[in-house]
Parts: C-alpha cells; structure tokens; sequence
C-alpha cells in the first residue's frame, strides 16, 4: 500500500524509499520518533516484570545506625550543553589532498564536489547531545547556482562595465557606467550574504530536523544598504550598531524544525567598547581588536536564546589573538599545507567556547524543511560575500 513521505510530502512512496526526495522512510521516522520522545528511562525486562512464586525471607533489621539514603540527582533536562568535534585534521588532510588533484584535473569543476565533502565531513563530526549534525547539499546544486550568478550577475556586470570603454564612450558616460556597475554590485553583496546563509542552514539536519532561514531578501538589501551607508557617514562608529541589527536579523529569522531561535541585543550596547578599541588600536599595535572581537562574540551568544534556553560564550581576548595569530603563521610557514589542522583547531576552540544554558524541550520540535537555491552560494563566491558559516 503506497504511504506518504514524512519528509516531502509525496503520496506514492511504494517501497521503504521516497522516489522525490530519497529519504529512508522507515529511518526518518524514527529519527523523528526519538525527537518526540526525548530521554527516558530504559524498558523494564521480562525478568523485571514476571511474577514469581517464591516469598523471599525478610532481612533481619539492622543492629547498627542506618544510614540516610543517598538523595538520587535530577535527570539532565536542564544545564550546560556542548557541541564536541569528533574529527582529526589528518582525515581533513587526506579529504582535501583529493579535492585538490580533482579539482585540477577537472580544471576546477570538482570544486563545488570538492566544497561538498568537506562541509559534510565537519558535520558528520559534529556531536550534541549524542547525535551528529548531517550536511545535504550537493555538488550539482552548488554548480547550477554559480552558473546562474555567472549568467544573470557576472557577465552583465562585466559587459555593462567593458563595452562603453570599448566603443570610445565619453569620459562622463564611462564613469557614470561605473558608479552604475558599483551601485548593482552592491546591491548583490547583501543578496548572496543572505542567500548563502539560506542555502547552507536548509541543507544542514540534526537528528533528521533541517534548520532554516525564512527572511525576506530585500528586507536584508534595506538593511545592509542603509547601514553600510550610515556606518561610511560616521566614519565607522555606526560599524557596532550595525553588525547588532545584522546579527538580530538573521538570528530571529533562523529556525530549528519547528522552533525559532531569538536575539535581544541592542546596537548601543557595543558602541563604547567599539571607540574604547579604536582608541586604544595604536597603542597595542591592533591587538585591542580581539579584545572588542572577544566582546562581541559573548555579547552575540549571552543575547540568543532558543526556547528557554540561552547560549553562553566564554571567548576571552588573549587565546583567541593566539588562536588567530600562530594559525596565521603555520599557514604561511607551511604554504597552506597545514590547513586542515588548523580549521579543526579552530572549530574545537570555538565549540568549547560555545554552550547552550537552561531547558532545551526538543519534544514539541517538528519537521518544517524549507525549499532554497544554491544561486546565493554561487553568488556569495563571486563577491566574497559570507557570514561565518563554513
């Protein structure tokens, strides 16, 4: 009797796998079933529950004090949580020695496979709470979305910027064809920021639950326009405001299945460590930067919250200039071989960094994958335009 995918949707699933989606019915059930249910106490065996027919003989009572029984500890529903990287940066070693030669071979090609495997294997090594994350994009979508940026943002932006200095245009036409090419290239940098981060939270699951963001891209392209136009007017001091409106806009807008994630922070709260930093830049040779950056990173997590549950960073300014500064001279010392390692070192510092506080209920969540494009991704590779994620 045909069934109907719990995944997408489709109402003519045959057999054990959906024909649109690939899913393992029978798997992505209950993996969602063991969401539902969250921790429980194991079934009592057969044994446990039989009768028996033997009385057994009551103990005789103690001669001696008794003692008080050991009061039993509440289970963990609440507390401090931790991701952990399972991985090694020698595994990440052999996946990127690979990419590399089949990414020559193919004369680049493979770089969107190549970009793939490795997300999927830093997710796949990725544990919480006794589950690992899983990566689901693929090579071919990331390859269509770069040939759509390629065809509907690259060539046009490069023709409407080569073919007035070509035909011996004025002057004032040929710099007023500029402006005009800056002008759209800025308005894309905020749509492939945006659709980057779209793509690669829809394709990322934990315990079979995508994540997701639904926001509005000219939402965003109004906010990263005016901000970035007011940060240039204050020469800068708009730049904490702004990366606080940033963060409350794409942290609000993230959803895990069912559950929507939260931001409270305000702007003006990092204005003055923000001028504290610019003052002190000369003094200590740029290294206040990691001081503020450290700053940034605990206010970002102490005003996110998921549920009942909040985030804590315990980031400090010294090791994360040590994390930052010595990786920045092993990858030159070893003309970038000694990348993999480094990325694994990084991922780790920030997990154990990184905590989520207070009552995570994961029994209410519910499947709620929402549909994306691989065009920002592409897109977001042109412009250099990224938000963090890897």
């Amino acid at each position: 009797m045909a069934d109907t995918c719990p995944k997408c949707g489709f109402a003519e699933v045959g057999n054990d796998r959906c024909p649109q989606c690939g899913v393992v019915v029978a798997l992505y059930n209950a993996s969602l079933e063991k969401l539902r249910r969250g921790p429980h106490a194991p079934p009592l065996t057969a044994k446990a529950v039989a009768p028996s027919t033997f009385t057994p003989t009551p103990p005789a009572p103690p001669t001696g004090p008794v003692a008080s029984p050991r009061p039993v500890p509440p289970a963990p529903s609440d507390g401090s949580r931790r991701a952990r990287f399972m991985g090694s940066g020698a595994t990440l070693f052999g996946i990127h020695v690979v990419n590399v030669l089949l990414t020559l071979a193919t004369l680049g090609i493979y770089a969107f496979w190549a970009k793939v495997r490795v997300r999927a294997y830093l997710l796949s090594e990725t544990e919480f709470e006794g589950d690992r994350f899983a990566y689901h994009g693929t090579g071919r979508e990331m390859l269509r979305g770069f040939l759509k940026a390629l065809v509907f943002f690259f060539i046009p932006i490069s023709a409407l910027n080569l073919v007035p200095e070509l035909l011996g245009a004025p002057l004032a036409v040929v710099a007023a064809t500029r402006a005009l090419v800056y002008v759209v290239a800025s308005v894309f940098v905020p749509v492939a920021m945006i659709g980057a981060r779209r793509y690669r939270l829809s394709r990322t699951s934990w315990r079979g639950i995508r994540l997701s963001l639904r926001a509005h891209t000219w939402d965003f392209v109004r906010l990263w326009t005016w901000c970035t136009f007011l940060t240039a007017v204050t020469l800068g001091l708009f730049y904490p405001i702004y990366v606080v409106r940033r963060q409350d806009f794409m942290t609000r807008h993230m959803w895990f299945g069912s559950q929507r994630f939260g931001f409270d922070g305000r702007g003006r709260d990092l204005f003055w460590p923000f001028v504290g930093m610019v003052l002190l830049l000369p003094v200590t040779l740029g290294l206040s930067w990691f001081w503020f950056s450290a700053r940034k990173l605990r206010y970002f997590a102490a005003h996110t919250s998921f549920g009942g549950a909040r985030f804590a960073s315990s980031v400090r300014a010294l090791p994360l200039a040590w994390l930052t500064l010595s990786s920045l001279v092993v990858l030159i010392l070893t003309l970038g071989l000694a990348w993999p390692w480094m990325s694994v070192r990084a991922l780790r510092f920030a997990y154990a960094n990184l905590s989520i506080e207070g009552p995570l209920a994961l029994d209410s969540v519910t499947q709620q994958a929402q549909a994306a494009s691989a065009t920002g991704e592409g897109l977001a590779g042109f412009l250099d335009a990224d938000l963090g994620l890897t």
